[in-house]
């Protein structure tokens, strides 16, 4: 289990241990672990998955989160994992294969062709909402991710696009620490989001916009921003 003292071995292998508000370590070198219970019960809530939508699950690690968003769209309703660890992803694939409605696919969830889908769940950390998350969201559909500076805290953002793809309302789930995402993660980008953080107005986004900024961004990057403008 991963503590504020690190990692702690648990006494047994009695699965009582696995029931505590507390990540378990999947790659101890790499800190990846399967994260905090309750941050997912909360960001997964918030996704307001239906039976029959289609997922894209980025950062799936071992499958256990990857279990529960194919449970929530059933039978009808599919989840594609994406893990960037081959190890975590075979381990993924294993435990998830007697599941009709997932497929594990080990490659990285950054990097476009990435499937058409009602909502996409990231578990790791990005210093900018990944254009190819925003050009693969379905009208109605929900994105979730850990708007993260490097290795710092960050916020869980969703966004959830209406019928322009230009414009997206935007709110924050919670807080949240995860480790860096690669390919989403970029130093100057970082460095203007923990400013961002330091000012703790984050209630006043409303809206992710693509294209130039004007006076109501937030904070902005590369042909995006994040508004106070509603939308």
């Amino acid at each position: 289990m991963f503590t504020n003292d690190g990692y702690v071995d648990t006494p047994t292998d009695d699965p009582a241990f696995v029931y505590q508000d507390l990540p378990i370590g999947l790659v101890r070198d790499k800190t990846i672990s399967n994260g905090e219970p309750s941050l997912h019960a909360r960001a997964i809530a918030a996704l307001e998955l239906k039976p029959g939508e289609r997922v894209l699950h980025v950062g799936a690690g071992s499958g256990y989160y990857t279990a529960i968003l194919a449970e929530l769209v059933g039978s009808d309703g599919h989840v594609e994992a994406r893990e960037i660890e081959p190890g975590l992803a075979a381990r993924a694939a294993e435990n998830l294969r007697d599941a009709g409605n997932i497929s594990v696919v080990a490659r990285s969830g950054v990097e476009p062709p990435l499937p058409a889908s009602d909502a996409i769940y990231i578990n790791a950390g990005a210093s900018r909402p990944v254009i190819a998350w925003l050009d693969v969201l379905k009208v109605g559909g929900r994105l979730i991710f850990p708007l993260t500076p490097g290795l710092g805290g960050g916020l869980m953002i969703k966004i959830v696009r209406g019928e322009s793809a230009d414009v997206m309302r935007a709110a924050l789930v919670s807080s949240c620490a995860f480790i860096p995402c690669s390919g989403a993660q970029d130093e100057s980008e970082a460095a203007r989001l923990s400013e961002a953080l330091m000012r703790g107005d984050v209630r006043r986004v409303k809206t992710l916009r693509r294209g130039a900024p004007d006076d109501s961004a937030w904070l902005s990057g590369d042909g995006w921003w994040f508004s106070t403008r509603e939308a």
